[in-house]
């Protein structure tokens, strides 16, 4: 370990990327901690403690809402942004033809990500604001529905959505790379130490807790584990290239498909979809149609984090958005297309449409495995945290989410792959 991180110093270039990328994150880190002129921070306190879906949803987008600060979004609308541009790419010819350009197409598709960022970061501020402010017992925000008041907060936190954007595209460009991720990983362990303090000061202030303590550490470093081996697993398809070779059974290779394709983008989706119900139930308790509570309150009620209902849903709505997701980001008829157009072939599997259907019919069970392997992780926890409740030894906070620990453990691969590629390079240099 200590002549990996010898060799890591060593290579000038990557020592500078290093630096460069975590004082971006510190910087980022200082911004969460801005709060916003005017904000009585007792009663946002309050409202974080009594819905902890906010925390979740906060934590998952790399913002810090606790502190109602300059970033009080993080970087939920960019992530929104992106993800309406990769459908549009499905919908749209003309942006279909652009992603099909290779470099420029890319370009031209990330300046039209970063125009729509603000609209949305703007919209999606005032329903943020207002879903907090109603949920106080007593207004956060005084005088909110004044224009002059809260314009210029919404204008606040969405130039600082914008302003994460460029410190990702920062990392991702002159630092290590990945700046989004890294940027959102930053976030969730950020906030691991504070939850760390309070779960051993709960264990020594009841030693009950002590069990559901090691317990959950325990299972945090059997999921982490489990995490990297599907994270990292794939599923290899042999392909022969015909002429490429005198050997007479060709050229050999393999096309790697990931049992895990769609990476986090599920779970943010369905972080979304499941916590709507209750963000709409705040609202709607507080209208004046009796009605209306009375539904606001079903929604409070039945999607909470460790109902059925609410777990549930998320479980079927993570594996229903990994097909949906990676059904437009992957596509066998193109994946087909290319093989064929450079002489490749599978073994048994006639070119052309049978590659297609094959490859399709193979993403499709590599997309069940690896959206019940999420939904699995990201639920488990909280029934975890349920089951110890049940047998009366105590509850204690989850450090981390499973939601969070997939992202955290894929963004640490990638880091990893990231640096051993610098000092590959590195080393390859320094014999020219």
């Amino acid at each position: 370990m200590l002549k990996y991180l010898l060799q890591i110093w060593q290579s000038k270039d990557l020592r500078k990327k290093i630096i460069f990328t975590i004082s971006l994150l510190v910087l980022f880190r200082l911004m969460t901690h801005i709060t916003i002129p005017g904000v009585n921070l007792e009663a946002l306190q309050v409202v974080f403690e009594r819905n902890k879906l906010l925390g979740a949803f906060s934590l998952l987008t790399g913002g810090s809402a606790e502190n109602f600060s300059i970033v009080l979004m993080g970087l939920s609308p960019y992530i929104n942004a992106s993800i309406i541009m990769q459908l549009m790419t499905v919908v749209s010819p003309r942006l279909e033809a652009l992603s099909k350009e290779g470099e420029e197409g890319r370009r031209k598709i990330n300046q039209y990500t970063r125009w729509l960022t603000f609209p949305l970061a703007f919209l999606q501020s005032y329903g943020m604001i207002s879903l907090i402010n109603a949920s106080a017992p007593i207004p956060i925000i005084d005088n909110i529905t004044d224009p002059t008041v809260i314009l210029p907060i919404m204008l606040t936190v969405s130039a600082g959505t914008i302003v994460l954007m460029w410190i990702g595209e920062l990392i991702t460009e002159k630092g290590i790379g990945n700046g989004i991720s890294l940027l959102i990983f930053g976030g969730i362990m950020a906030g691991i130490p504070s939850l760390a303090a309070s779960t051993l000061a709960l264990t020594e202030q009841d030693a009950e807790k002590l069990i559901p303590l090691v317990a959950t550490i325990l299972l945090t470093i059997f999921f982490t584990i489990i995490v990297i081996l599907v994270t990292e697993g794939q599923r290899r398809i042999p392909i022969t290239y015909a002429g490429h070779s005198k050997s007479a059974r060709g050229e050999q290779a393999t096309l790697p498909i990931r049992v895990n394709q769609a990476g986090m983008i599920p779970i943010i989706f369905a972080v979304s979809m499941v916590t709507f119900p209750s963000v709409m139930g705040q609202f709607l308790v507080n209208a004046n149609s009796p009605w209306l509570q009375s539904v606001g309150q079903f929604f409070i009620d039945y999607f909470q984090t460790q109902s059925a209902l609410y777990l549930v849903l998320y479980f079927l709505l993570i594996i229903a958005f990994t097909y949906f997701y990676v059904s437009i980001t992957f596509n066998p008829e193109t994946v087909a297309e290319n093989i064929q157009k450079r002489g490749g072939f599978i073994p048994g599997i006639r070119p052309g449409k049978e590659t297609s259907k094959y490859l399709a019919k193979t993403s499709s069970h590599l997309n069940l495995w690896g959206g019940v392997f999420i939904a699995g992780i990201a639920v488990a926890p909280i029934l975890i945290q349920g089951f110890f409740q049940e047998v009366s030894t105590g509850s204690i906070p989850i450090i981390i989410s499973g939601a969070g620990l997939i992202i955290v453990v894929g963004v640490v691969l990638d880091l990893i792959r990231q640096v051993n590629a610098q000092l590959l390079s590195h080393h390859y240099d320094r014999f020219y």
